[in-house]
């Protein structure tokens, strides 16, 4: 499959919400939904300088090189998805790869990660290795991999779809799913759920944001982490406009509640 799938554009709003909320966030709203296991495991963020993205997903799959159809030129032997793959992906879409795990060869280098950054996309993801590491960890580009590797992707991954399907780090990766990532790594998020999804996490941000200053306070976990009904009418009172006079007794070090 070539890479001009087309789907459905998400609601508006919806990547600025998710934008606000963190992976761990996330991950709660999911396993509210029976979704228990949603993060890339063992993929860790490589740029120093790029926070991570909130972004559709344009796949990449990998299968095994094998001699007799990968020479050592991929360009003669026709398998130049990967280079489709970068001057095609839709601005503001992250390239997520299926490396079946397998980090033996890199799935990119810095030559097309700037070339992806540089056509406006909005990250790359892998669950095997990347090239070139020294580089990616200054490019102002949110790259995502289990590990840096030296050697080049032709010596053992030949690339056989686009938009299609895949695992990546063991998670069911859809074209069109909305990756969130930050520096904690990422999360998938079905794209069917993420207009539902999207409001009640930014909700729940904001009141843990609230909770973190009763617990930094001093203040017990019974009752406040989980919010309880007291700690929930109170964070009410302050979104009515209560203010901090009319809710002293929270910023109180050791005060009950």
């Amino acid at each position: 499959m070539t890479a001009d799938l087309q789907i459905d554009p998400l609601p508006d709003g919806v990547l600025h919400v998710l934008r606000q909320v963190s992976t761990s966030t996330l991950a709660t709203q999911l396993y509210k939904r029976g979704l228990r296991q949603p993060q890339l495991l063992g993929v860790r963020p490589l740029s120093q300088v790029a926070d991570g993205f909130v972004a559709e997903a344009f796949t990449m799959r990998f299968i095994p090189a094998r001699e007799d159809v990968d020479t050592l030129d991929p360009y003669r032997s026709g398998n130049t998805l990967q280079w489709e793959a970068i001057e095609s992906v839709p601005p503001g879409h992250v390239i997520v790869v299926d490396s079946r795990g397998d980090a033996s060869a890199a799935s990119g280098g810095d030559m097309l990660m700037t070339r992806a950054w540089k056509r406006g996309a909005a990250g790359f993801v892998t669950d095997g290795g990347l090239r070139d590491g020294h580089v990616l960890a200054q490019l102002p580009f949110p790259t995502y991999a289990s590990t840096v590797t030296i050697t080049t992707r032709a010596a053992w991954h030949h690339v056989a779809d686009l938009q299609v399907p895949i695992s990546c780090a063991g998670v069911a990766v859809y074209p069109g799913d909305v990756l969130v990532a930050d520096r904690d790594g990422i999360i998938v998020v079905p794209r069917s759920w993420a207009a539902d999804l999207a409001e009640p996490a930014l909700e729940q941000e904001k009141l843990e944001a609230y909770v973190a200053t009763k617990i930094a306070a001093g203040l017990p976990l019974a009752g406040n982490y989980p919010p309880g009904e007291e700690t929930r009418a109170e964070y009410k009172r302050l979104l009515a406009g209560a203010g901090p006079d009319g809710l002293a007794p929270i910023w109180q070090e050791g005060a009950a509640t």
